[in-house]
């Protein structure tokens, strides 16, 4: 077993005891499932720019690069939010911010 093989399995370890880290894991993966849902519904420039964040309440973040994408995706939150609806995630809204990605 390599070390990051062995390190991958001590996080996973680690995540599976947490019930707080495993609550964070499932949110990120829930929240990583619905951009995938959802990415064929923005046009092909934003679909790899825009990076699922936090998923609370309802409330599901994205994050976008510049505030050109903000406006684009601001004006498809109801294709998104209808689509979110129709596949069995219902969101109480989506909120967009601008993440400086280096």
């Amino acid at each position: 077993m390599t070390h990051s093989t062995r390190r991958a399995m001590d996080i996973e370890q680690a995540v599976a005891q947490a019930p707080i880290l495993r609550q964070l894991a499932e949110r990120a993966r829930a929240s990583a499932e619905r951009l995938a849902l959802v990415r064929p519904l923005l046009p092909p420039g934003l679909q790899d720019q825009v990076l699922a964040g936090a998923l609370e309440d309802g409330i599901w973040c994205l994050l976008v690069p510049h505030h050109a994408a903000a406006a684009k995706l601001r004006q498809l939150q109801p294709l998104i939010l209808d689509a979110l609806q129709q596949a069995g995630h219902p969101m109480e809204r989506i909120r967009i911010k601008i993440s400086k990605r280096g």
